[in-house]
């Protein structure tokens, strides 16, 4: 195995220096948007890219941000709202890639009928945690009713 242990990501795991095969569902979750989303999940970290399992509570999500690197969604479970920079808003269901250009602001929400899940790619030129575009950090996206109690 490597004797590379370090990762881009707090918390994630090490591909090659942790082995190279992974439960997704039984490594240790990371906080995968801290500032702007409530998103999180486990995180592998190869040489040159980074995966992970992530979930949303329902009728939470990311308020609008970017990151510097590309980014893939697959919805495995549950609907969100998609907003990407110069789209159309759309509601997207299991199945669904998304694909998100570095630099490009976006931000996701679950449907508040249930959970969401999805499986992450992004390039490892940054880590998983982006950037709030208005530059806050001051917490992710809460549908009405679904707001944590002070």
């Amino acid at each position: 195995m490597s004797s590379v242990k370090e990762t881009k990501n707090k918390g994630a795991t090490k591909g090659g220096a942790d082995g190279y095969i992974f439960q997704l569902a039984e490594l240790d979750k990371i906080d995968a948007g801290t500032g702007y989303s409530t998103a999180f999940g486990a995180v592998v970290e190869g040489e040159r890219t980074q995966v992970g399992l992530m979930n949303k509570a329902r009728g939470t999500g990311a308020r609008p941000h970017s990151h510097p690197n590309e980014q893939w969604n697959y919805v495995v479970k549950g609907r969100l709202r998609v907003n990407i920079e110069g789209q159309e808003e759309r509601i997207v269901g299991p199945g669904t890639l998304l694909y998100f250009p570095p630099n490009h602001v976006h931000s996701t929400v679950a449907l508040p009928d249930e959970d969401v899940v999805f499986f992450v790619v992004k390039d490892l030129s940054h880590g998983i945690v982006g950037k709030a575009a208005d530059g806050t950090m001051a917490g992710p996206h809460y549908d009405k009713g679904f707001e944590p109690k002070s």
